[in-house]
């Protein structure tokens, strides 16, 4: 006599049911999600922008000489520098270039901007600057002792609802705030 062995598995029925509750999970998940990458993609650039603002500042002390970061709003990138090339001149194309960062790597959404800000990071909270940085000939400098010029860099996600403002005061003190359009203010 001949006994019938268990067979172990899924009917199709219990597979179709399963892929039908995994479809409808992501169908209420995706646009959620879709919502919330522009502003992950620019928390995450202005947290890299402050990193690399450290390592600016770390690096000139550790050298004992001037690192720069150097804004290109045009090609939408900016760059660590450790040195200057001799002349003074941190953009003339012989400056010794640590890191380069183009914010189109952030996939899309990131970019130079002031969003809805309506005043700028500083404790006057004057105008914005034209040119989404405030910083003197778009350059950032860092000295030795680690304290350098004072300035923002303001970034946006293509929803110009998010801003961040990442900068630093003549102190060497290294800020990212992030624009509160409810409080109409800085945080």
């Amino acid at each position: 006599m001949r006994t019938k062995k268990r067979e172990l598995g899924f009917t199709l029925i219990e597979l179709m049911v399963a892929v039908a509750i995994f479809a409808i999970m992501a169908a209420i998940a995706i646009p959620g999600f879709s919502t919330w990458l522009p502003d992950y993609r620019l928390k995450s650039a202005a947290r890299d922008l402050y990193s690399n603002m450290q390592l600016t500042k770390m690096g000139a002390v550790r050298a004992n000489a001037d690192w720069a970061i150097v804004f290109s709003t045009g090609s939408n990138s900016y760059r660590v520098c450790s040195d200057d090339g001799g002349d003074g001149d941190w953009t003339d194309g012989d400056e010794t270039v640590e890191k380069t960062v183009n914010l189109t790597d952030y996939e899309s959404g990131v970019d130079y901007g002031s969003g809805n800000a309506t005043k700028n990071a500083t404790t006057s909270e004057g105008a914005l600057p034209d040119d989404d940085v405030s910083y003197t000939n778009n350059l950032a400098v860092f000295n030795p002792r680690g304290t350098g010029s004072g300035g923002y860099v303001y970034l946006e996600n293509n929803k110009n609802t998010t801003t961040y403002a990442i900068g630093t005061r003549t102190t060497g003190v290294i800020l990212l705030r992030k624009w509160n359009s409810s409080s109409v203010d800085w945080e």
